[in-house]
């Protein structure tokens, strides 16, 4: 499986549109784990007000994270391959979803 980065820009409007959905994708994460792993989601605050994520994932291609999104009933504006990963240091604390 490659790494991956998944945009999903402006999605949700409120906190609780982003928990069932946040559920969605882990329920469906969960179902095709020999395809489809979820590693992490980062929270955007969009310009327009709305919530947006960037969210890491292990995959076969970005076919099975279309196919991920589209069951989970997620957006997905753009799946980016990861070549590399180049840490400085660890991610910071922040509040969890």
């Amino acid at each position: 499986m490659d790494l991956y980065v998944i945009f999903r820009r402006s999605g949700w409007g409120s906190q609780a549109e982003l928990a069932a959905a946040d559920a969605r994708s882990n329920a469906e994460a969960d179902k095709r784990n020999d395809t489809v792993r979820k590693i992490r989601s980062y929270l955007l605050e969009e310009p327009d007000g709305r919530l947006g994520t960037l969210c890491l994932y292990q995959a076969t291609g970005p076919e099975a994270l279309l196919e991920h999104a589209e069951a989970a009933d997620l957006p997905c504006d753009e799946a980016v391959r990861i070549s590399a990963i180049d840490i400085h240091r660890p991610d910071p604390e922040l509040s969890a979803i």
